[in-house]
């Protein structure tokens, strides 16, 4: 088991309103398609939980807000965590588990390591 935790964020009505906004071509942001997993720091309870997310938040709806739109000068200006607990319901998960028999690389970053 691995010492993270888990969050997926599914977009709530204020998210698809604002990507509405910004675009007449008619799509709208699935609510239940796939979704991206975020791991972040273990957590023991949902207050510990929330207390995790308070902080990393931010970097959660940027990317959120950057996979329907890129130009940041038309994201919501002043993103609170309340903000981002209206526009997105939560999924947690305190337990991951790693099930591959290779190191976590961040392909971004890193060259992938030989499986």
């Amino acid at each position: 088991m691995l010492n993270r935790g888990s969050v997926i964020v599914h977009p709530k009505q204020p998210y698809i309103d604002w990507a509405i906004s910004l675009d007449d071509s008619g799509l709208v942001p699935s609510t239940d398609g796939e979704r991206t997993v975020y791991l972040i720091p273990e957590y023991e309870s949902d207050q510990e939980a929330m207390e995790v997310l308070s902080v990393c938040f931010g970097e959660i709806f940027a990317l959120e807000l950057a996979g329907w739109h890129l130009v940041e000068d038309d994201w919501p200006k002043n993103r609170t965590f309340a903000m981002f607990q209206d526009w997105f319901s939560l999924e947690l998960n305190s337990c991951v588990e790693d099930m591959c028999g290779y190191e976590f690389y961040d392909d971004g970053f890193e060259t992938p390591p030989a499986v």
